[in-house]
């Protein structure tokens, strides 16, 4: 029997409900009696939100005052089952009793919510509303309730707020903590802002300080004068949880009433999808409605639900109601296993079923058939065109690789990269750690150890990541570009385990066979990861570079894309360059490179999936001495970190003395606060290892997930974008309480009094300013119709034959890129390099970052002047040349009529510019092909200005580069 309810048996106040997920505004002031009115009784809250997926989810919240009757609570619960049907029975359903509200409920209504006495002026009551009157506040928990006016009422353990009309005062108990009355500002603000249109004094007292101020006198005055206040403490509410676990039971309901069901350990296949059950767990009590349960089914086991928790020998419970297939996290913790839950997806053959069907049925299916969506472009929300240095671990030290070889890694090795990049006109660093597969256990903690001392050594203002093998998110690989993994290792940890073992190395060389996986989304994202060279490593989904000594193959998967097969292209001229390939396509493969392959057998064409990022979820983490249920635990040694979501977060939920997890699901973030000590700070990777373990949130996720650690002040935009963000409130000095208070005393606008942070010294030696931002491109020319050619500019030939001997060179690794050179370098063959490129750089033009809308144009020598002398020309000229090259950039923008000739650029036509042409030009920048055409050529060509086509993404450009063979 399935749930079909109609309409007509629901309230009309339901109907339309949870079509549309709308942010949550309301008056925040509770009654007693009656919580929220409709229709004169009591009813229930109901969220809908959506999830990362799009699905939309819903949150029914009933609230029950001190007051209320058990007939208004009975229609309350009636009311929500009934909401429930209307919302497409798939809500989760909260019973909420006053002063005994859910985390959840009570984040919808920040900074607090006020329950007062009285209730709302009905047919049967009458509510008198008097002038304004002096009251007392008590933080109970996140509420704030009215307490009798007397100074008998005050103690040292809570936060009170004495609301008078021309001034408001907190009172901080000197048993509290800097948090508590951090937030307790956020009550009186709310005060100010609600009661007194914002125009109203604040004054904070200080328990147990006296201080001869005009504001505790004027406080304790209204006390009758000052007096001491007993020792003897007000036990706290939040305190007198119980912290043991009781007894689960599990009883099925039936006609009305509950029978236990007797098993040694709760699982999910004790529950039938035809019947309700009740779970007691103590403090929580559900009630689980099977899919197929009719709406009666569900009134009943709620009643009897509501009995249960009538029970004077009982704790007061929070009772939650869940429907099958929507179950909370909290719901399926209690049970040993639960089976992991998948989202369904809609399959396009399913789509083009129904849309037929809605066809022929005259309806209009515009929309209903999507094309294939347009692959977007990877985030990495950081500018990935900074200073990137990598050291290869080795022992207890690190080993500086140089730029040609900082992108190539091996599985058996582990690696430290500091990357640095300018964000809001200041240097901000990311230090990480990778870890390969087959890496030693006692090199990943020196790993950890080394790359933690240059944490600490930059003054914990830096960003820290940890990265697994296999789980490196889409940031690391755009930071790096162009990534190459190999097998085996080259650090001696890795050879003497090896040897030890008995293990063969399969570390890569030239000469032997090797197959690499080529996947990435574009030149500045892809990757070559080494896989075993037999044919089961083979993927339609993917192209290969397959070789043995002298001989390349390059193999195509059947869906794979032209973009694919570039990627291919550009990976040879770091693997294997300067050597013919022989490409092989899916299904006309030759016998050669079976054979290779050692055969040909069955292998898949799915694409490998990565992890997908979800819906985030903040924690706070604070050292406890015991433990204070509903909170998850981590245990450690010598402490225990008590974790609590916080829903509905903000940036103000971040505490200065405590440290937050931000759980996104493919990665995690530890934020840590300014006013951590150092050995919590430096315990915070381990925080978010345990977490991992934990699995909170029973998403499967990956002890291998990768870690971030933001310190604060130091937030990187990856972090900040899930956050409406204000940098401001995070460069404030002193503690949470201190920096709330200086906001409410200027208007809400955050007073920095610290100095804008200048830039870190990178370690070893590197150059600490602002750098200019490098083009970090790849050059590779090719064509179908003739053999490849790798293209590289004239000045990337000079300056690689200044740095590399033809008689010994190393085809296999070749420099991936020009990086940025630091002036000051700790390598020994920096000087040797700083030379050669300083003379070089005198030939060529770097971009600045402002040259990025028009690309760097090689102007042709064709005045006698120019042909005089081959010497490169002084800086000055250089510089002259790019001021020049910039100001017609500007010129072109302003008037795109002018042709390039008139101002003296070189201009080519078309068929000498393509990859394919028989007389092709020489002496130009082989990348910027598109910028030799003249400006009516050019839009012809591409369909646009030359301006808007630097204006689309970079992989746009070169799609549209590459179907006019200039690319």
């Amino acid at each position: 029997m399935s749930l079909a309810v109609s309409m007509r048996n629901l309230d009309q106040a339901f109907q339309g409900a949870g079509q549309k997920a709308y942010p949550f505004t309301s008056e925040t002031t509770f009654h007693g009696l009656i919580c929220i009115v409709v229709c004169n009784i009591t009813i229930c809250l109901a969220q809908t939100f959506a999830s990362k997926s799009g699905v939309l989810r819903h949150d029914i919240h009933y609230w029950l005052g001190k007051d209320t009757s058990q007939d208004e609570a009975g229609a309350a619960a009636v009311k929500t089952i009934e909401l429930d049907a209307a919302l497409g029975g798939r809500a989760v359903q909260y019973r909420e009793v006053q002063d005994q509200e859910t985390n959840k409920f009570l984040s919808l209504f920040k900074p607090c919510i006020m329950p007062q006495e009285g209730g709302v002026a009905t047919g049967f009551k009458q509510v008198d509303e008097d002038e304004y009157k002096t009251r007392l506040l008590v933080c109970k928990g996140k509420q704030y309730v009215q307490v009798p006016f007397a100074r008998s009422t005050l103690n040292h353990e809570n936060i009170f707020i004495l609301d008078t009309q021309s001034k408001i005062f907190q009172f901080n108990g000197s048993n509290t903590s800097i948090q508590e009355r951090a937030k307790a500002l956020e009550a009186v603000q709310y005060i100010r802002d609600t009661y007194h249109d914002g125009k109203c004094d604040i004054a904070t007292i200080e328990d147990g300080k006296l201080m001869a101020d005009a504001d505790s006198g004027e406080f304790w005055a209204l006390f009758g004068g000052f007096a001491p206040l007993p020792r003897k403490t007000a036990a706290r509410d939040e305190d007198t949880t119980t912290g043991s676990h009781p007894t689960k039971k599990l009883l099925s309901v039936e006609k009305g009433k509950a029978d236990p069901i007797e098993v040694d350990s709760l699982t999910r296949e004790l529950l039938d999808t035809d019947k309700c059950y009740i779970l007691d767990c103590g403090l929580e009590v559900y009630v689980w409605m099977g899919r197929n349960t009719s709406l009666d089914e569900r009134k009943s086991a709620s009643r009897v639900a509501e009995e249960l928790l009538r029970d004077s020998d009982r704790p007061k419970s929070h009772l939650i109601r869940v429907i099958e297939g929507f179950e909370t996290i909290t719901f399926r913790s209690k049970f040993e296993s639960w089976p992991q839950t998948t989202n369904a997806t809609v399959t396009e053959e399913g789509r083009g079923k129904v849309a037929a069907l809605l066809q022929r049925q005259g309806l209009n299916v515009k929309g209903l058939l999507k094309a294939a969506p347009e692959k977007e472009e990877p985030q990495a929300h950081i500018d990935c065109t900074g200073n990137l240095q990598v050291w290869r671990v080795n022992g207890q030290n690190k080993v500086l690789l140089s730029a040609a070889d900082q992108s190539k890694f091996y599985s058996g090795d582990c690696y430290i990269f500091q990357y640095s990049y300018t964000e809001e006109d200041k240097e901000e660093h990311l230090i990480g750690t990778w870890f390969g597969k087959q890496s030693v256990e006692e090199e990943r903690a020196s790993a950890v150890s080394l790359a933690s001392k240059m944490v600490e050594s930059m003054k914990f203002m830096v960003a820290q990541t940890c990265i697994h093998e296999g789980s490196e998110p889409v940031l690391f690989f755009l930071i790096f570009q162009s990534f190459i993994l190999f097998k085996g290792g080259l650090s001696d940890g890795y050879r003497k385990y090896i040897a030890e073992k008995e293990i063969p190395d399969e570390t890569y060389t030239e000469d032997g066979v090797a197959l690499f996986r080529v996947q990435g989304s574009g030149p500045e994202n892809m990757q070559a990861i080494q896989v075993e060279a037999v044919a089961p490593s083979l993927n339609s989904s993917y192209c290969y570079i397959l070789h043995s000594g002298s001989t390349v193959f390059t193999w195509a998967g059947g869906l794979t894309s032209p973009d694919d097969q570039d990627l291919v292209e550009r990976q040879l001229d770091l693997i294997k360059p300067d050597l013919q390939t022989k490409p092989q396509k899916e299904g006309s493969e030759s016998d050669e490179f079976w054979e290779l392959l050692g055969g040909k057998t069955d292998y898949p064409s799915q694409k490998i999936s990565s992890v997908p990022e979800g819906d985030p979820h903040l924690f706070s983490c604070t050292y406890s001495k015991g433990i204070s249920w509903p909170c998850f635990m981590l245990f450690e040694p010598n402490f225990i970190v008590q974790v609590m979501e916080i829903y509905n977060f903000t940036q103000d939920d971040l505490m200065t003395e405590d440290i937050f997890i931000l759980d996104c699901h493919s990665d995690i973030f530890v934020w840590v606060g300014q006013l951590v000590d150092t050995k919590s700070k430096l315990q915070a990777l381990t925080i978010g290892e345990k977490f991992l373990k934990q699995d909170f949130l029973f998403e499967n996720l990956s002890c291998e997930t990768p870690i971030y650690i933001v310190m604060e002040g130091s937030e990187p935009p990856f972090f900040t974008r899930f956050f409406t963000w204000d940098s401001a409130k995070s460069n404030m000095q002193g503690n949470s309480f201190q920096r709330k208070l200086t906001i409410m005393k200027h208007g809400g606008t955050p007073i920095t009094d610290k100095p804008k942070r200048r830039g870190i010294a990178s370690i070893g030696g590197r150059s600490s300013g602002a750098p200019e931002k490098p083009q970090r491109s790849r050059s590779v020319s090719f064509s179908p119709d003739r053999p490849r050619v790798r293209g590289r500019s004239p000045a990337f030939n000079a300056l690689a034959s200044r740095f590399e001997n033809p008689s010994s060179r190393n085809l296999s690794t070749p420099p991936p890129m020009v990086r940025k050179v630091y002036p000051k370098s700790g390598t020994p063959d920096s000087g040797t390099k700083a030379a050669a490129i300083a003379a070089l750089t005198e030939s060529f033009d770097r971009p600045s970052a402002r040259e990025t809308l028009m690309p760097r144009i090689v102007k042709k020598a064709a005045s006698p002047a120019a042909t005089k002398t081959t010497s490169p020309e002084p800086n000055t000229k250089e510089n002259s040349m790019s001021s020049r090259l910039e100001s017609l950039t500007i010129q072109e923008d302003m008037k795109e009529g002018e042709t390039e000739d008139e101002e003296g650029l070189p201009i080519h036509p078309y068929e000498r510019l393509t990859t394919s042409s028989t007389d092709p030009v020489t002496d130009i920048d082989v990348t910027k092909r598109e910028t030799y055409l003249s400006a009516t050529e050019f839009k012809e060509k591409f369909g646009m200005k030359r301006v808007e086509f630097y204006k689309l993404p970079k992989w746009k450009q070169n799609k549209l580069k590459m179907g006019l063979q200039l690319f």
